[in-house]
């Protein structure tokens, strides 16, 4: 048991380590150079969640981001203002607005996946390939883990 206890004690270090990097505003910076678009480093999450599981309610999106729910209103409100995302009622309840990508917001999440990607290929270059794909595949894994023991 005690080799299990410090598997996850390093598992835990290694995911505060990205945690930390994804934190950081260099690594969103970098990507939205590398995308060569123009768009405040604070609204970028967003819109890449909107895409990713929209349409979505602001209060949904705040709660997975990790934000304050006004602050990401405001945020969303923002990015609709930029016309990137769409504000709607929602398709199971009426009074609840959904954010949802507009075909504009979906052209820069296309032009961010395309720099994420040529980025992550580069820093996994010298991976076996079998490595990389057993690395999604478990990353996915816990991160479904991680998503059922946060719904309690």
């Amino acid at each position: 048991m005690h080799g299990m206890d410090d598997d996850l004690r390093i598992l835990h270090g290694a995911l505060m380590d990205l945690v930390g990097v994804f934190n950081r505003p260099q690594p969103d910076a970098a990507l939205i150079d590398a995308a060569g678009i123009k768009l405040d480093r604070a609204l970028f999450p967003l819109l890449v969640r909107i895409d990713r599981k929209g349409p979505i309610g602001v209060v949904e999106l705040a709660e997975i981001s990790g934000r304050d729910h006004s602050t990401v209103s405001r945020q969303v409100a923002k990015l609709e203002t930029l016309g990137l995302v769409e504000r709607r009622p929602g398709a199971t309840d009426r009074r609840v607005r959904e954010a949802a990508v507009t075909p504009k917001g979906k052209q820069m999440t296309g032009a961010l996946d395309q720099a994420r990607n040529r980025m992550q290929n580069a820093a996994l270059a010298h991976w076996d390939p079998q490595d990389r794909k057993d690395l999604v595949r478990l990353v996915r894994k816990l991160a479904d883990e991680a998503v059922a023991w946060g719904k309690g």
